[in-house]
């Protein structure tokens, strides 16, 4: 049931309150960023083609665990642009606003506005999120921080980590990239302008921190003797798609630290009479799409649909907890036009990978490099038999990996209609044990504006964002200087998505 709401002091936009039937200890959130209906069917058809040797035409059909968790939709639309990029998203999911695309958790005039998960943690609940991107990236930096525009990612990780956030420490568990914006100017590949040494200063506040797979191992998915707060920076930007992690096998998956996160969170919070609320980005979905990358697109969704996986089990086992999953918007405009995925089955590494592996080895001589490309590059990518012609565009392209990225498309008969976000409506997908099930499908069929979700959790959870609000916006008028600089304000900065992915 949708309530419309009064106006919080210190903002100027109406709130949406939503009543619930369902009441839960625990929610997770997980964000498929950049997932839409035509990246579950391709995801779905190659899982079967490789399972099973079928696809979709044949009953044998592999079935995916997203396939019937569908319950409603969801409006993407920022203040400024129809087509919303992840900060404006991500603000509207986290905090209940509408604001321009590149606000973290900011209104339209620059006011901070609470979020769920801080919400969460004012209410004596544990908290935590995790990305396959950076972790201060927009979609989990709107959960525990609030700054003018979302290229302030070094901001962002002193806001998560509690430094210069006006709350504290907001979060009790971050996994995923960005350890570029957490080490000092003089450490190679910072992000930082200064010499702040943020891992020093978390480990000083007594935060766990490890930062490559070996130190990942001990937390034992949550289940060793690391207790929270959990800092895990395994990149120093976005981590490795999953197909190229599959072959490295440097980095944990998505699914080993979204169960790493519940376990944790589970463990600190099972004798109390608080939950936790965990956002989990399977980020790279949307990388994919705006990379026009097929087989990696299918394979992101693939790991997203694992996840989904695993934490049904764990909610049957668990039925104080409940999942809701929506992506901030879609990306790439895919359709499946004259559609078979099997020139797809074959292909063991992104686009990223190739062109970064051709970009370092590709012979200068003319006829080593036609070699290394038809030897070593191509059968990376999934492609074989590519006629003379084929093979000459490639190598005159000023990309080699989207000549092959845009040939593998065409094979597969997958079109994208843009290298940015779509604004069609996103898929609402929601999973609770037993009677509680009904009554979520109940209370979240139909259409939905992505402000209204947060009400809702806020509802199930018994907690109050509109007083976290207010205590942000005192904080503001006192001293604004943590919210960062205004200079990008109104600029559409997702066009500028490659400064961050």
């Amino acid at each position: 049931m949708h309530i419309r709401n009064a106006i919080v002091a210190g903002t100027a936009l109406v709130q949406t309150a939503v009543a619930a039937s369902v009441q839960a200890k625990n929610v997770i959130y997980i964000v498929p960023d950049g997932y839409g209906p035509a990246s579950q069917n391709m995801a779905r058809d190659l899982a079967s083609l490789i399972e099973t040797g079928t696809t979709g035409s044949n009953p044998e059909i592999h079935e995916l665990a997203v396939d019937d968790l569908a319950i409603g939709r969801v409006r993407t639309h920022s203040a400024n642009n129809m087509i919303t990029d992840s900060a404006a998203s991500g603000t509207a999911f986290a905090s209940a606003h509408k604001s321009y695309n590149g606000a973290i958790s900011v209104t339209p005039d620059g006011s901070p506005v609470g979020s769920i998960l801080e919400a969460a943690k004012l209410g004596g609940m544990k908290t935590g999120l995790v990305s396959t991107t950076s972790i201060t990236d927009a979609t989990p930096a709107v959960y525990a921080a609030h700054v003018a525009n979302r290229g302030s990612q070094p901001l962002i990780a002193e806001q998560m980590l509690g430094l210069s956030h006006p709350l504290g420490p907001v979060v009790d568990l971050l996994l995923g990239g960005g350890r570029c914006n957490f080490v000092p100017s003089t450490t190679s590949g910072s992000c930082r302008s200064d010499d702040l040494n943020l891992l020093d200063w978390a480990e000083e506040e007594g935060w766990s921190v490890s930062t490559n797979r070996d130190e990942f191992n001990t937390l034992k998915k949550g289940l060793g003797r690391t207790q929270l707060p959990i800092l895990g920076l395994f990149a120093q930007g976005s981590m490795r798609y999953e197909m190229d992690r599959k072959v490295e096998q440097d980095e944990p998956s998505l699914l080993e630290m979204g169960q790493t996160a519940i376990n944790a969170l589970h463990r600190a919070t099972r004798k109390g009479r608080k939950g936790y609320f965990l956002m989990i980005e399977a980020a790279r979905i949307d990388h994919a799409g705006h990379a026009s990358d097929p087989a990696n697109h299918a394979i992101e969704t693939w790991m997203y649909n694992d996840l989904i996986a695993w934490v049904r089990k764990w909610i049957d086992q668990h039925p104080d907890t409940i999942l809701l999953s929506a992506a901030d918007h879609e990306t790439g405009g895919l359709t499946l036009n004259g559609y078979d995925p099997l020139p797809l089955q074959n292909a063991t590494h992104s686009a990223e990978y190739i062109q970064n592996l051709w970009n370092s080895d590709a012979p200068a001589d003319a006829a080593a490099r036609r070699s290394f490309l038809i030897d070593t590059i191509l059968p990376a990518s999934g492609l074989s038999g590519l006629s003379d012609a084929e093979i000459d565009t490639i190598l005159d392209a000023s990309s080699v990996s989207t000549a092959i990225a845009s040939i593998l498309s065409s094979r597969a008969g997958v079109d994208w209609s843009t290298g940015g976000h779509t604004s069609v409506d996103i898929t609402l997908h929601g999973y609770a044990a037993g009677r509680k099930r009904r009554n979520l499908k109940a209370d979240l069929a139909g259409g939905w504006d992505n402000t209204e979700l947060p009400r809702y959790v806020e509802d199930v959870l018994g907690l109050d964002m509109d007083a976290v609000t207010r205590k942000l916006v005192k904080a503001a008028g006192e001293d604004d200087a943590w919210l960062g600089k205004r200079d990008l304000v109104g600029r559409d900065l997702e066009h500028e998505h490659e400064h961050w992915h």
